[in-house]
């Protein structure tokens, strides 16, 4: 049987635009991600047998719910294994769908149940990045330089958590709202830094992972349009934006102080800036609210030293009062390096690595050999650098590190 090419392009766009939506009602309605999965792929196939004779139903995404559906029904009791599902869910009939608002809200308790505070940071990555963005086990593995088998086994422990545990696939009520988003931002956040600052391997970013978490992001903030949401997405937007920027044609790395800033996306930017002040001027914003408010700082500045160094120091003060962070005070050191010398700089990273929290983290390191460089102290810097090589595991920032070195004599 030939199909037609505008009902092929249309199932195939469909695929691409709305499984995943079809995919959340469906693990709503029978209650298992294998089950529902198996369903989708059913009922895509469905559409590709009817729909070419019969004709492309009003409401598409709710005929394929429904024929998912009740395609898994039949499978059940075909295999002896059916157990009743929850009578009190129907899908209507198709001519009387009203589909966006319930589908929409199936999507935003698939995000929330894959990233349960009862399932382990790993596991709430991956199923969130199979079963939200649909990323393939391969892909995903090839992300986080994993092998798809130890992938697969996460991904279905994760399953079989929210299957045993009786999870519920929800939105959580407004008194625990603030909590459970804290989660789903951070894993959204997770995969954008993993894609971004890439955490080892041959290359600087991994532009596929930035690019889910963004998208994510602006589902998120399209389904719960919350200040913090905002706030992430304009931190994910701002730090985009300098990607070209970045990292040269061989692919090493180039510092904030030397990128060329006309490569800067002001699109991004302009996108990016109105949610921050969205976010700030709502009074109800957090953490991610106000690291884009940093990011839209340096963002606004024409070069280094024309950046608002005072701004972005009282802006660090701020973060550090609502989320305490070794890694939050280097940044402020940085900054209080620009404003107010390379020498209390230094003297606030010693503090910090004196504690002992920062010994393993070879930015910390980076930053203080770039202080002592700065201040003339050679072979302290040298030291510097040496142990931020030991502890670096990305390569082009093994090769920043090593570039350094040599310039600064060290054979």
């Amino acid at each position: 049987m030939s199909i037609s090419p505008p009902v092929t392009e249309l199932i195939e766009r469909l695929y691409r635009e709305d499984s995943r939506r079809v995919l959340a009602t469906l693990i709503r309605l029978l209650g298992d991600f294998d089950l529902a999965e198996e369903a989708l792929h059913e009922a895509f196939r469905s559409a590709v047998e009817q729909w070419p004779q019969g004709g492309v139903p009003d409401n598409p995404r709710a005929w394929l719910v429904s024929a998912g559906r009740f395609r898994a029904i039949d499978n059940l009791r075909r295999q002896r294994r059916f157990q009743p599902l929850d009578e009190q869910v129907e899908w209507p009939d198709e001519g009387g769908v009203e589909e966006g608002e319930l589908l929409e809200d199936d999507r935003l308790r698939l995000i929330f149940t894959c990233c349960h505070p009862a399932l382990a940071s790993d596991a709430q990555v991956a199923l969130t990045l199979r079963e939200v963005c649909d990323l393939t086990t391969e892909e995903i593995a090839r992300a986080f330089l994993s092998s798809p088998s130890t992938l697969a086994q996460r991904i279905v422990r994760a399953k079989a958590k929210i299957r045993d545990a009786r999870i519920p696939y929800e939105v959580p009520g407004r008194s625990e709202l603030p909590e459970r988003l804290d989660a789903v931002l951070r894993v959204v956040y997770l995969v954008f830094n993993e894609g971004y600052f890439a955490s080892s391997g041959d290359s600087l970013t991994r532009s596929q992972l930035s690019d889910e978490a963004i998208r994510l992001g602006r589902l998120l903030l399209e389904l719960l349009p919350e200040p913090e949401v905002q706030g992430l997405l304009a931190l994910m937007l701002l730090h985009e934006s300098r990607r070209a920027a970045r990292s040269g044609v061989d692919g090493e790395v180039i510092l904030l102080e030397a990128q060329d800033r006309s490569r800067w996306n002001r699109e991004l930017i302009s996108e990016g800036e109105a949610l921050v002040l969205q976010a700030l001027h709502s009074r109800r914003f957090g953490p991610y609210s106000l690291q884009a408010a940093i990011a839209a700082v340096h963002a606004e500045a024409v070069s280094l030293d024309e950046t608002d160094w005072v701004q972005i120091v009282g802006l660090y003060d701020e973060l550090l009062r609502l989320n305490p962070s070794p890694v939050i005070e280097l940044n402020r050191a940085v900054a209080l390096a620009m404003r107010d010398g390379e020498q209390p700089g230094l003297e606030e990273i010693d503090r910090l690595l004196a504690t002992g929290e920062l010994d393993g983290y070879h930015l910390a390191h980076a930053a203080r050999a770039d202080l002592l460089r700065r201040l003339g102290r050679r072979e302290q810097a040298i030291d510097a650098y040496r142990q931020a090589l030991a502890l670096a595991q990305q390569g082009p920032d093994r090769q920043f590190l090593q570039k350094r070195l040599e310039e600064l004599g060290d054979p």
